[in-house]
Formats: structure tokens, sequence, C-alpha cells
């Protein structure tokens, strides 16, 4: 009897947004027994106190229980503007702007230090809701990024990830100029073994949501045409650096 073939290997990422999609869409992500990375930031919510808050911490504990990975967004989701010009010998700076949190829209030059405390504040936030140590990846937001930043946060223990120029499944775009039908069309046609994807936990702008109308479809006219779904913790580029990577033991979950 001939050996099956092995599966092509996709790695579905989904970044924090408004929230409301995201039990519908654990449920599909369960149903087919679909594992993904989250990207988290705490990001506002339609509905509780972000979606890093307590009201979204049982729906985390659930995803890790599950056996999801995890990995940070940043805190306030904050955007790279540009790099400051270098001074010798002083620390890099980055101009910087939150797009959610307190100081939302403000525009601030931070160093490489108060970056990477930006990271690491949601990779330490999800490891006390879920009690399962994050990855050591990040995602800037919008993949908005300088080699001066990624050095900065490869140094502090992060590694960058953004997503395949198929795996773009166009949740963020207008729905009028990009239904539904044509995105989950498009990520069937281009996507190809090895793509990282990308999506989001619920997205503002757009009227006719991708979630969980496309995901389905997607997830199972992918895995008709011989690919599968895994996490970035299997992905060739990161496995060997998550795996050098040392880290602290997994903190207890949250109550």
């Amino acid at each position: 009897m001939a050996e099956a073939a092995p599966c092509k290997p996709v790695y579905l990422t989904l970044d924090t947004g408004h929230m409301a999609v995201a039990p519908l869409m654990a449920e599909v992500l369960n149903k087919y027994q679909v594992k993904v990375t989250f990207f988290a930031a705490n990001e506002r919510t339609q509905a509780g106190d972000g979606s890093l808050g307590t009201h979204w911490a049982p729906w985390w504990k659930a995803r890790a229980a599950e056996g999801h990975e995890f990995a940070s967004h940043t805190w306030d989701h904050v955007y790279w503007r540009g790099d400051v010009p270098a001074v010798p010998g002083a620390q890099p700076q980055f101009r910087m702007r939150p797009s959610a949190g307190p100081l939302e829209g403000k525009d601030f030059t931070w160093t490489a230090a108060q970056y990477c405390e930006e990271i690491s504040k949601s990779s330490k936030r999800l490891e006390a809701i879920t009690g399962k140590k994050t990855l050591p990846l990040f995602r800037a937001p919008g993949g908005k990024t300088s080699p001066a930043l990624l050095a900065a946060a490869k140094a502090c223990g992060y590694e960058h990830v953004g997503w395949s120029p198929a795996g773009f499944l166009g949740d963020e775009l207008a729905s009028e100029k990009y239904p539904n039908d044509f995105l989950l069309k498009k990520a069937l046609r281009d996507v190809r073994s090895g793509d990282i994807l990308l999506a989001h936990l619920g997205i503002w702008s757009r009227k006719d949501p991708w979630a969980p109308k496309v995901l389905e479809p997607l997830i199972t006219g992918l895995q008709s045409r011989g690919f599968c779904f895994k996490t970035l913790r299997e992905h060739p580029q990161y496995k060997d650096w998550i795996e050098a990577q040392p880290g602290p033991a997994p903190a207890k979950p949250a109550k």
C-alpha cells in the first residue's frame, strides 16, 4: 500500500481585533481541529475591558487548553512611524504611535528598551492568563518595522513574524470593494505550502465581517487541497529560534 502524501503546511495566524467574532472563530477552529498562533494586543473591544482584559481572559485560557500558541502584538497596538537619526554611542530610538489604550493616536520617541518593554507586556499578560509560555515572537502592528527596530527586538529575545503575500486574507479591506466571496476564491487560488496566513479577531471598519463566513470554507477548502494547519512553533524559519530561547517556567493561570 502506498504511503499517503505528506500534507502541505500552512500557518494561520490571528491578530486581535474587536473580538465580537472570536467565539464563533474558536468554534470553527475546534470543529476542524485547526491550531493557530494568536498575536495579541490589548485592543478596544465591542464587549469587555479590552482584548487582554478580565472579560476575555477565560476565552484565552480556553484556547490555551486547546493547544493554540500565543505571541505579542505589542500592548497598545503601537505602530512604528520611523527611526530617529542615530547618535554615535547612543541607544537607537524610534518614533511610535499607539492605536489603542490611553495614549491612542499620540506620537512618542521611544528607546529600544521601551519598545522591548511594550512587546513583553503582552507576552507576560498572556502567560498570566493562560499559564502557557508565549512564543519568543512578535508582530508589529501593520507589519511596519525597520532593520533597526527588528534588531532591537531580537536583542531582547523577540523575532518578528510578518505574513506571506498570498497569506494576507483581506479581512481589513472594505467589503464593498473586496466581498467575502472574492477573498475566499483568491486565497484558495493563491495560497501555497509554507505560507503564513493573517486574519483578525474582528475588524471595526469591515461592514460584512470576514469571519466566520470565510474562515470555515477557507479551512475546508485548503484541507481538501492537501493542506494542513500548523503553528509557528513548527515553522522552519522560527523553529530553531524558538527552541534556543531561554525563558521562565510557565505562569499559573490567572483566576
